[in-house]
């Protein structure tokens, strides 16, 4: 390994020395590189500039053409206006006539025939659509019709209003314009002819099938309002836009035309196309050109760089490293596993069983599982856990990630193995579990403690019961002249049931809290719920009794056993249980019953559930407390410590439950909490 790196160190002063002189000659290269991208990019860039410029020609020339259809459209329909009055002198006759133009020209809303005031003698709608002033009497637009008919009357031939909009009966609109038209009649006077234009129709009809199919066409005002549109453009695209005056007699309107056009592309035509292929070709011929001696450059700059890296990720990986060849010698390790076990590389390097960092006690354990992985058996990825000396003496627990160490041929050479040090992660958890205990040891004592007087009270009662037997039987056996010696008899059997059942019953009080105490199995175990809710039923009952308050419990039939450890829930459960009565420790709760309820919860994960539920009726909790109730040491009692819900939560969490509470309806509280159902393996 040592002529390895020695090998490489005289490479590298190589390439140290000869840097200067490459580095001239990739300079020459790159110039002349980026001059030969530098004149394709100018080429394409001036051959896109002239199709943009050949796009905006055509577009303006379109605009043009777009605008001279209009004005003769607009011409033809004078004269067909002119045939119309010149033809057709009287109403009955002009209807008919008007109609048939309303026919062939969807753009005309409506003709009507004005004289000389601007009266309207006859009228005609368009009966190819809704009469487009049934919502809006046409007197509304008399002002349009009346300046436009006198500008007509002072210019001698026809004239246009301004546009304006005209409501529709389906809650739409359109734009229209009016034109005025003067007329002569045989009498000489004066009288007008006027069509109602809709802009939307006169584009659709006359520039939808030539200009709105690939650009999109629109009659703005001078102030850029958008009056009419057809046509579309997509998205994303380049947008090419002309416009041109559509100067009418009194009216003056400007059509916008924008061309649906992408951008040039990166060979716009045939000559830019041309260019670039040579171009690419002469850049083809460099990089053959210069492509050998690139290659071996970059070869070695990357061993060069991949030696540094792999240097680099030793000394800073905090996970031991370790190779072993087939013969179980350890051929390689990595800074952070020497500082793992206190020895230098070339202690270890090359050893053979049994390791110094062994235990003295398990060499033969190791040196098994040692035989073990040579003779080919593969070891489980999740790791194991074992025990290292270090140099010092000290010993450590690490996990062993083993795996076999394939060469790039596909063949295995060795074994490589990482090592975690979790000596500090287990002493962290032994001293949490060992906490954990002492605070459910504080808090079963704190419980039994605040039971004290209440036992004191529950006591009383059999310990008064067997005080007036015993009288009783005393005052029996002096006074047996009264009664037969049989009767006395009878009656001291009687007496002293009576006192064997008290007694009884206040051991089993005693019992319950001494059992509770004393409890000190950990370990989890298939537990029913009744069993659960009948261990802390007669410690419930001692308080309930006291304050007056009724305990109900309810259980589904069918329950399944939960997987629990069995003090430390019969703990959460009593905690909650003593919550609930103490919220209802009040002179404002008229109605107090505690409900313990048992049923099943909804499945996940796979897995069946328990919900466990405690319910009381008492003044509830407020958002600020409820913020903080798990806040472990935060307490709302005078004389409380602040644990109980905490290590509640950490009781149901480390059982994989869920703890929480929401509002109770009417009033209250309700505490939930599940448990697991147990499955097969964890039954066995």
């Amino acid at each position: 390994m040592n002529t390895h790196l020695n090998w490489w160190a005289q490479r590298t002063q190589r390439l140290i020395f000869l840097w200067p002189f490459r580095d001239r000659r990739l300079y020459l290269w790159a110039a002349l590189v980026g001059l030969v991208v530098a004149v394709l990019i100018t080429l394409v860039w001036l051959a896109g500039r002239y199709e943009a410029s050949q796009v905006q020609a055509t577009l303006e020339r379109d605009t043009g053409d777009a605008v001279n259809d209009i004005r003769s459209k607009l011409m033809r329909d004078v004269q067909e206006l002119q045939a119309l009055h010149a033809n057709f002198t009287s109403t009955s006759a002009w209807g008919p006539a008007a109609i048939g133009l309303l026919r062939e020209h969807r753009d005309w809303l409506r003709v009507e025939w004005r004289d000389a005031q601007w009266r309207e003698r006859a009228a005609a709608d368009s009966p190819l659509r809704a009469p487009s002033f049934f919502k809006t009497p046409r007197s509304n637009a008399q002002n349009e019709i009346v300046q436009a008919c006198q500008r007509a009357r002072r210019s001698s031939g026809p004239a246009y209003s301004s546009s304006y909009f005209l409501p529709q009966v389906d809650g739409l609109g359109m734009e229209v314009m009016d034109l005025c038209l003067p007329t002569v009649d045989t009498g000489g006077r004066v009288e007008f002819a006027v069509i109602t234009y809709s802009l939307q129709e006169i584009m659709t009809e006359h520039l939808g099938q030539t200009f709105g199919r690939r650009n999109e066409v629109s009659i703005i005002e001078p102030d850029g309002t958008r009056l009419a549109i057809i046509g579309n453009h997509g998205r994303g695209v380049r947008i090419f836009s002309a416009q041109q005056l559509l100067d009418l007699p009194g009216l003056t309107l400007l059509l916008r035309m924008e061309g649906r056009r992408g951008a040039p592309d990166l060979f716009p035509n045939v000559l830019t196309a041309l260019v670039t292929v040579m171009s690419i070709a002469l850049v083809s011929v460099l990089v053959l050109l210069v492509k050998d001696s690139r290659r071996r450059l970059k070869a070695e700059r990357d061993l060069a760089d991949a030696l540094a890296f792999r240097k680099a990720m030793e000394d800073s990986l905090v996970t031991g490293l370790r190779a072993r060849d087939l013969q179980g010698r350890i051929t390689y390790v990595n800074p952070a596993f020497c500082q793992m076990v206190g020895f230098e590389p070339a202690e270890l390097l090359g050893q053979k069983t049994p390791m110094p960092y062994w235990p003295p006690e398990m060499v033969g354990e190791y040196q098994q599982r040692l035989a073990i992985r040579l003779a080919g058996n593969t070891p489980p990825r999740e790791g194991y856990e074992s025990v290292f000396v270090h140099k010092d003496g000290t010993r450590i627990s690490v996990l062993i990630i083993e795996a076999p160490l394939i060469n790039v041929l596909g063949k295995q050479t060795g074994w490589m193995s990482a090592f975690l040090d979790i000596s500090e992660q287990r002493r962290v958890e032994e001293m949490s579990r060992t906490s954990q205990e002492r605070l459910q040891a504080s808090a079963r004592l704190a419980t039994v403690g605040e039971m004290a007087s209440l036992l004191s009270h529950e006591l009383n009662q059999p310990l008064a019961a067997i005080a007036s037997y015993a009288a009783g039987s005393l005052n029996l056996l002096r006074d047996q002249q009264v009664h037969t010696a049989a009767q006395t008899l009878v009656d001291l059997n009687l007496a002293l049931r009576r006192i064997a059942e008290q007694a009884g019953r206040a051991g089993k009080i005693i019992n319950s809290v001494h059992d509770f105490v004393r409890r000190r199995d950990q370990d989890r175990e298939s537990v029913g719920p009744k069993a659960l809710i009948d261990a802390i039923m007669p410690l419930v009952n001692l308080q309930a009794r006291k304050l007056q308050i009724k305990v109900i419990t309810k259980l589904d039939d069918k329950l399944h056993t939960v997987w629990c450890d069995r003090t430390m829930v019969e703990q959460v459960l009593l905690n909650l249980a003593r919550n609930g009565m103490q919220a209802m420790d009040g002179p404002d709760c008229a109605d107090r019953h505690l409900l313990i309820q048992v049923r099943r919860a909804a499945s996940n994960e796979n897995k069946q559930w328990v919900e466990f539920s405690v319910a009381d009726l008492g003044c509830g909790i407020s958002e600020e407390v409820a913020r903080q109730l798990f806040t472990p040491f935060f307490t709302t009692k005078p004389e409380g410590m602040g644990l109980g819900l905490s290590l509640c939560r950490t009781v149901i969490e480390q059982h994989g439950g869920h703890l929480a509470f929401d509002a109770h309806t009417p009033r209250g509280t309700v505490f939930r909490f599940t448990l697991p159902v147990p499955d097969l393996r964890e039954t066995h």
